[in-house]
């Protein structure tokens, strides 16, 4: 018999969307299944060229993903350190895959983005939120804290400060007050998320996809390193863009004072 499906991906060829639902019961939690499921689904996207933009969000209208599975938690009370840290680094393999896309991902944050669901929606490069949505990292009130990558990515949106006055309160904050911090991109009505991040895509969508691989390599390379040596990275990449059909098409179109046609080569 077949696994059923908690993550599924919808794919339109036309626009270069592909969209990614998280649907594991009301409140979408995050198991094992669906941290696996994901990352097979990312496998398939990074292999497709046609897909230039990945939108993902949750099933319903409660939550994007309300936390972790705290019910298989009792299976790792038991388990040696070796054995739980090599559990803990193959989930992360997997759940970190779509943050590692090379193209342009956008979480649509239609309920509830609490623990591994905030952890979720920090690894996509945009956040577009219902005035509706609480986020947070509850995790210290289970008397541990977020452990697939919201210790690292949190401090980095929205400061080391404001980072651990989140996590060491695990108290939630609503979508106004994310976006204040810098946590969400943008604030929309309820039942607008999706609708807003389609918006979003498929004005992306029209973009040449090597340079946005390109940018988004800068992007992420960069923050790790120096300013001056992301300034070096840079110029590597920025040289590399310079190779591309694209931008022979992209110049002529604005000598030519028409829109581009990218081919996306």
């Amino acid at each position: 018999m077949d696994e059923p499906r908690l993550v599924k991906m919808i794919k339109d060829k036309d626009s270069g969307i592909a969209v990614i639902t998280i649907d594991n019961g009301t409140m979408n939690v995050l198991s094992e299944k669906v941290i696996f499921q994901l990352g097979e689904i990312c496998d398939v996207i990074a292999q497709d060229s046609e897909i230039m933009t990945v939108i993902v969000t949750g099933a319903g209208d409660r939550a994007f993903m309300a936390g972790a599975d705290v019910k298989e938690f009792s299976l790792f009370m038991d388990l040696s350190e070796e054995k739980m840290f090599a559990r803990q680094v193959r989930k992360l393999a997997s759940f970190n895959k779509l943050a590692g896309l090379d193209r342009p991902t956008i979480a649509a944050l239609n309920g509830l983005a609490l623990g591994g669901g905030c952890e979720l929606a920090m690894l996509c490069d945009i956040r577009i939120a219902e005035e509706q949505v609480l986020l947070g990292q509850p995790e210290i009130k289970l008397g541990l804290f977020p452990g697939l990558g919201g210790t690292q990515r949190l401090p980095r949106l929205v400061g080391e400060a404001r980072a651990k006055e989140l996590m060491y309160l695990g108290e939630p904050i609503t979508a106004q007050v994310a976006k204040d911090m810098g946590l969400v991109n943008q604030v929309v009505s309820r039942g607008e998320s999706l609708p807003a991040a389609r918006k979003m895509a498929q004005a992306i969508a029209q973009r040449s996809l090597p340079a946005l691989r390109l940018l988004k390599e800068a992007v992420n390379q960069g923050m790790q390193l120096s300013l001056e040596e992301g300034i070096k990275l840079e110029a590597e990449l920025f040289t590399r863009v310079f190779q591309t059909e694209d931008i022979r098409e992209g110049v002529a179109a604005f000598l030519e004072k028409r829109p581009a046609k990218f081919n996306n080569r």
